[in-house]
């Protein structure tokens, strides 16, 4: 039996999932918000012009993604306030807040991942726990859309570079070139090859940024985004028996901020206006990238 389903003068009725969909983003624009009560079923039924099951399994849906109470209840459900497990307390390390928040982002059918970031080190790694969860069986994403904006080998960054007065400026630069595009080709790798392994489909794309971004950006399925501040640090890193004396950024370490559209106007307007920031990048000034070893 298919989703679709023909009213009778003939015309497609949505699918729970698009009922799903629409309902969804009525709550990530802030049409719904946090404490409301939805309509009830029959007036859901009536307005998308489907039977009251197709109803039920779209806020059965919303209900496993977190965005719904009370669904079962006997009332019409209330748009959940976001789990105080994730927000609602102070910001922690990159490497600690971003790898729940991305396991809870792939429990969705539709999985939607951004990211602009220096190099994809925290996100490769972040992945290892949605993906292991995936291999356990514990969740099923039908697809899975991935956008990484990296910044352009061919411009000068403004870190990492040498400490002034050393002539190292080609060996950083190198340095950040082959972890850019190593971790870049691991995380696509590994993204990649849930299509063999359960079906999935999976959409990876890079595009390269022409300055250096002052901070690193997570936007998860359109109603998250997760920002942290590159914190500039000198270091020192042995590289073929020769000491690099640099300035580079503090990244796992970094704390990363939460907002969610659903807990307020302010946090909202930040995604939404985080949602645009990226789209207008990757739409217009950056670049084809292509990762080489």
């Amino acid at each position: 039996m298919t989703e679709e389903s023909t009213a009778v003068d003939g015309s497609r009725r949505l699918s729970f999932r698009e009922i799903a969909d629409v309902l969804r983003e009525r709550i990530r624009v802030g049409q719904l918000k946090a404490g409301d009560r939805l309509p009830t079923q029959a007036e859901l039924a009536e307005e998308f012009g489907v039977e009251r099951g197709a109803v039920r399994q779209a806020l059965r849906l919303l209900q496993d993604d977190g965005l719904l109470s009370n669904v079962n209840k006997g009332s019409p459900p209330r748009i959940a306030a976001p789990s105080t497990d994730a927000y609602g307390r102070e910001p922690q390390p990159t490497m600690v807040a971003l790898a729940p928040r991305l396991a809870d982002a792939f429990t969705v059918p539709h999985v939607r991942i951004d990211a602009a970031c220096l190099t994809a080190e925290s996100l490769m790694l972040a992945l290892g726990e949605p993906l292991r969860r995936i291999h356990e069986g514990r969740i099923r994403p039908e697809r899975v859309d991935v956008r990484i904006l990296l910044p352009s080998r061919d411009i000068d960054l403004a870190f990492p570079v040498p400490i002034e007065g050393q002539d190292d400026e080609d060996r950083v630069h190198q340095r950040w070139l082959a972890l850019r595009n190593a971790q870049g080709q691991v995380l696509r790798h590994n993204l990649v090859a849930l299509r063999s392994s359960h079906g999935v489909d999976v959409s990876v794309s890079f595009r390269a940024l022409p300055f250096t971004p002052p901070v690193k950006l997570y936007l998860l399925n359109g109603t998250e985004a997760l920002m942290a501040y590159y914190t500039v640090t000198r270091r020192e890193e042995s590289i073929d028996d020769a000491t690099l004396n640099m300035y580079d950024v503090l990244d796992s370490q970094s704390l990363l901020f939460a907002f969610a559209s659903g807990r307020g106007p302010n946090e909202a307007a930040f995604v939404n206006e985080s949602r645009k920031w990226f789209d207008a990048l990757w739409e217009t000034i950056t670049t084809d990238l292509t990762l080489t070893w």
